[in-house]
Formats: C-alpha cells, sequence, structure tokens
C-alpha cells in the first residue's frame, strides 16, 4: 500500500521531466549558438536531433516495454537520459551536444511507459483520476521548463545550467523509478517487429527531416520534397509489411480503428495548439515596442515568469480536479468542454493583446484546455485497446502529440520570418493574431474529432471510463490483423 502511495506523485515527477527537457532548450537556441559560434541553423538541431531520436524510439521502447515490463524498460530509459544530460552539460562541442539531445530524446518514452504502470498497478476506481493527474503534469510541465530556463540563464548565462539541472532532475527520476516502481513478471507474449520498427523509423525520420528543415532548405528544395516523397514511400511500404506480419509493431488498424484515429486526430491539433501558445506568446511579448509598436520588450526571465508560469500554475490544479470532471461527465465530453475553453482563450487574445492582463489571462485559459485535454485523451486511449498494447498505443500518441508540436513550431517560425517589418527583422503584428487565430481553429478540430467517437455508458466493470465506441482491439497471438475485444473485461 505504501509503494501505491507514493507511485503515482513519483510518476508525475518521471512525467514531469519529460516534459522540461522538451521545452528547456527551446528559449536558448540562439544562446547555444552564440556560446558554441556556431550559426543559428547548425544550433537548430539541438532541437531537431531530439525530435527525430524521439520519434524513431518511442514506439520500439513501447512495445519493449509491453514485453518486458514497464520497470526495467523505465529505469534503462532515464539511464540513458542521464548519460545524454552529463554529455550535453560537460561538452562545449556541438556535435557532442547533439549526440547528448539524440541521447535524450529517449525521454519521450517516459509518458506512455507510466501511463502503461497506472493501468496496471492503480485499482480501477482510481485509474482514472490518476491518468488525468499524470496526463495534466505533461502538459504543464512545460511551462514549468521554460520558466526554468528563463530564470537560469537570464542576462546571457551559460546554457550549460539549464543541462546540469537536468542532470539533476533525471537522478531523482531515475531513484524514483527504481524505489518507487514495482517489479512485475513479464505478462505479454511476442517480439519486437523490428524489420517493421525499420521501416517505420525510416519513414518518420525522412517525414520529419521534411517539417523541421523546410524552412532552412527551402519548403520547394529538391532536399525537403525529396524527404517528404520518399518518408510518403516507405511509409507506404511498411503499411504493406505491417498488414502481412503476424507480430506487427503497429498494428495498422489500431491506426485506423475509428475511436482510436478521432483521439489521435485530436491530439494532433492539442500539440498545435500547446506550441502555439507557448511560442506565440514568448515571442510576442519579448518583442520590442519602440520598433514594433506592439510587444512587452520582455527578456526571457520576464517572458517566463510573468507570463507564463500562472498558466502553468492554473494548468497543475486543473489537472488535479479533472478526473473527477472525467468520472462524472467522460473523457469525450470533458475533451469537447476543454477545447471550447481553448477557442475562447485563442479567440481573445487574438482580438485583445495590447495589455499584458490579457497575455496572461489567455494563457491560464488556453493552459486549461491543454490540462483537460491531456487528461481526457489517455481515458479514450486506453478504452480502445488492450492492457497488452498499451505501451505501445501511448506510444504512437505520443508521436503524434510531437508531430503536432514540430508542425506549430516549424510554421510558425518561418511565418515569422517571411513577414517582417520593412527593415527591420521583427514579425508583424498580423503574424501574431494569425498564430492565435490558428490555436482557435486548433481548438475547433480537437471538438470535432471527439464528437466523431460515438457516446455509450461508461461500462460499469471497465478499468476505465469510457464512453465511446462498444469494442477495442488487443493484439492477437496469431495472424496479422487486431481482435475485437469487450470492453471492460480485460
Amino acid at each position: 500500500m505504501s509503494t501505491r502511495r507514493i507511485l503515482l506523485p513519483g510518476l508525475c515527477f518521471v512525467v514531469m521531466t519529460l516534459a522540461v527537457l522538451q521545452t528547456m532548450v527551446v528559449p536558448i537556441v540562439g544562446t547555444i549558438g552564440t556560446q558554441l559560434g556556431v550559426g543559428t541553423t547548425a544550433a537548430g538541431w539541438v532541437l531537431t536531433a531530439n525530435l527525430l531520436a524521439a520519434v524513431i524510439a518511442t514506439p520500439i521502447i513501447g512495445r519493449l516495454a509491453d514485453l518486458h515490463g514497464k520497470r526495467p524498460v523505465l529505469v534503462g530509459v532515464l539511464t540513458v537520459v542521464l548519460a545524454g544530460s552529463l554529455l550535453a552539460a560537460m561538452t562545449d562541442s556541438l556535435v557532442w551536444l547533439l549526440a547528448g539531445r539524440v541521447l535524450q530524446g529517449v525521454s519521450y518514452a517516459l509518458f506512455p511507459i507510466a501511463l502503461a504502470v497506472l493501468r496496471d498497478e492503480m485499482p480501477p476506481a482510481k485509474l482514472v483520476g490518476s491518468m488525468a493527474i499524470l496526463s495534466g503534469t505533461l502538459g504543464v510541465g512545460g511551462g514549468f521548463g521554460l520558466v526554468l530556463t528563463g530564470l537560469l540563464t537570464s542576462n546571457g548565462a551559460d546554457y550549460h545550467r539549464v543541462f546540469w539541472l537536468t542532470v539533476a532532475i533525471v537522478v531523482v527520476a531515475l531513484a524514483i523509478a527504481w524505489f518507487g516502481v514495482p517489479a512485475r513478471p513479464r505478462t505479454a507474449g511476442g517480439s519486437v517487429d523490428w524489420w517493421g520498427a525499420v521501416l517505420l523509423a525510416g519513414t518518420l525520420l525522412l517525414l520529419f527531416l521534411a517539417l523541421t528543415q523546410g524552412r532552412t532548405w527551402g519548403w520547394g528544395s529538391v532536399a525537403t520534397i525529396g524527404c517528404a516523397i520518399a518518408g510518403a514511400l516507405l511509409g507506404t511500404l511498411w503499411w504493406v509489411f505491417e498488414n502481412r506480419t503476424d507480430e506487427p509493431l503497429v498494428a495498422p488498424r489500431m491506426l485506423t480503428h475509428g475511436p482510436l484515429l478521432a483521439t489521435n486526430v485530436a491530439t494532433l491539433f492539442v500539440g498545435i495548439g500547446m506550441f502555439v501558445n507557448f511560442l506565440a506568446c514568448s515571442f510576442f511579448v519579448q518583442t520590442p515596442r519602440a520598433v514594433a509598436g506592439y510587444g512587452f520588450t520582455a527578456n526571457v526571465l520576464e517572458a517566463s515568469v510573468v507570463y507564463l508560469l500562472p498558466g502553468a500554475a492554473v494548468g497543475v490544479v486543473s489537472a488535479v480536479v479533472s478526473g473527477r470532471f472525467i468520472r462524472s461527465y467522460g473523457p469525450r465530453r470533458v475533451l469537447v468542454a476543454g477545447a471550447m475553453i481553448g477557442l475562447i482563450g485563442f479567440v481573445f487574445v487574438a482580438l485583445a493583446h495590447d495589455r499584458a492582463w490579457q497575455l496572461i489571462t489567455a494563457g491560464i485559459v488556453i493552459n486549461l484546455f491543454v490540462s483537460l485535454a491531456f487528461a481526457a485523451l489517455p481515458n479514450l486511449l486506453m478504452a480502445e485497446v488492450s492492457a497488452a498494447d498499451t505501451g505501445v498505443a501511448n506510444s504512437v500518441n505520443s508521436i503524434v502529440r510531437t508531430v503536432g508540436t514540430s508542425i506549430a513550431s516549424a510554421t510558425l517560425s518561418t511565418v515569422l520570418a517571411m513577414f517582417t517589418i520593412d527593415g527591420t527583422t521583427v514579425a508583424r503584428e498580423i503574424v501574431y493574431t494569425a498564430a492565435f487565430l490558428t490555436g482557435a481553429a486548433a481548438c475547433a478540430v480537437v471538438a470535432l474529432a471527439a464528437l466523431a467517437i460515438k457516446s455509450t455508458p461508461p461500462h460499469p466493470e471497465s478499468t476505465v471510463v469510457a464512453d465511446s465506441d462498444t469494442t477495442r482491439f488487443s493484439r492477437p497471438t496469431t495472424g496479422s490483423a487486431l481482435s475485437p475485444v469487450v470492453r471492460g473485461t480485460s
């Protein structure tokens, strides 16, 4: 019982580690380039290398956790992340820094594994609330990562401080995983589909290169278009191969099953909305008003503490209470309500951003949306897959969220650089207005995707609150397709 009491707080800290690692580097890419004496394009690979490693490793690690147990894989992932953090903190070489960021990229698998641990360890009565709190931690942790970066790198301080902090955080997370997560015997059978993993990794690598490097290479360049086309072709080959494999890494029908597809679409646009809020708000408030006629001339520290921290704090509170809403109304309704709240926040800040309180208020409202969405999505997902597929299903969902954040980052960065005030490198105000309206549109898509999931009363014996389609899918022991399982019987 004592282990169970500390399990949820411990896993929340582990997930917070992922969120911090994901966002802490975003504001200091320019600082890294300056202090290492490299250009902005080269320094940008500090973000790109991390994302590429994440999308390649996450589904494989999720499957390994399903097969070999969550605790050993969780400890192994954190050990790799610790090595990457130490390498990044100790080196003054861009090459070795990128190697460290690649190792840190496997941290993206922490969230799906943590959710799978909760499903194994928590009693049904507490599972919904526990997943809501854990997921909400992921949503608000990114904001705290930005705040910590602002505190550590104010006035041009050495960027290595950020990575030394990640070392300390990962050490604590590793201790929590070692002592706080129960060891369970292997329950799932099968093996890792390594050929499918290679094809999927190649597909994601090529598509992410096109997405993240399109601005640098040129969106119409041979390199960008070539990567996109090659990724699409390799993805087609992966799809055909997985449909003919007895134990696919990611069963294709898991991606096309109606409720799972709608959940992943919603996740994609939640990721877009979250990063539009983070990046647009951060860039906007740091814009020099004397030059642009808008903005608040804030530094990184002010942008983090004054404008982002209030929303992150509210997100923590909403994550704690969101489980009650999900138990009472179901995850589908909570997701729809959260999306409408986010839409209101984005429309408000698009129309009113001349005062500091307007940005702060909008940030609080939008973070409420993100927290509610992240609480609802895992419940919708786990209502559709068996316990044996929890790790890989959540890994795919994590990749989808990462794609959303990458789309938001790449698109916003490109547009800010394209439409500038004459004679300056400062973006026009209309670009931010369009960005906030894009966030509103993303929220609308989230609501529509949630509404597309059929609503039925929750099953009284289900391990999660489910208000969607009446069947879910599990990995069969033989055959290439997923088999239907009546919800609530696994």
